[in-house]
């Protein structure tokens, strides 16, 4: 199987939170998935903890090491990307958000996250 990581989810995996769904933790921690991390991500974490809404830096400094330790894949943001993320229905405001939708739309892959509103968009969403 093939997903697309929310930030949240991300961070909830890192800290081995019991926020992260028994099934998006199953998923996650299944090593014949693929599981991809955007760019966007990486871009969402680094202004939360600018912004002081994210308190573990570490996440930010060491996102490469991470993504490589979990055998996790990253995922570039592509021109076909942006644009499909600024087409979209205004179901939801968050540009982050709007782009991993875009990314999982070109893809065809669902996206771990708790985040409803992604429903709107017709994705798949494993929580």
């Amino acid at each position: 199987m093939k997903v697309l990581l929310d930030t949240h989810a991300l961070i909830w995996w890192f800290e081995g939170s019991p926020k992260l769904s028994k099934r998006a933790s199953s998923v996650l921690g299944n090593p014949s998935n693929a599981i991809f991390i955007s760019a966007v991500v990486g871009w969402e974490l680094a202004i939360k903890v600018q912004v002081g809404k994210f308190h573990t830096p570490s996440l930010v400094q060491d996102l490469d090491g991470i993504i490589q330790r979990e055998g996790f894949a990253e995922l570039g943001i592509s021109l076909e990307h942006a644009v499909r993320a600024g087409l979209l229905p205004m179901h939801h405001r968050d540009p982050f958000d709007r782009l991993l939708v875009a990314q999982a739309q070109a893809l065809n892959v669902p996206i771990v996250t708790a985040d409803a509103v992604f429903d709107h968009y017709g994705v798949q969403r494993v929580w």
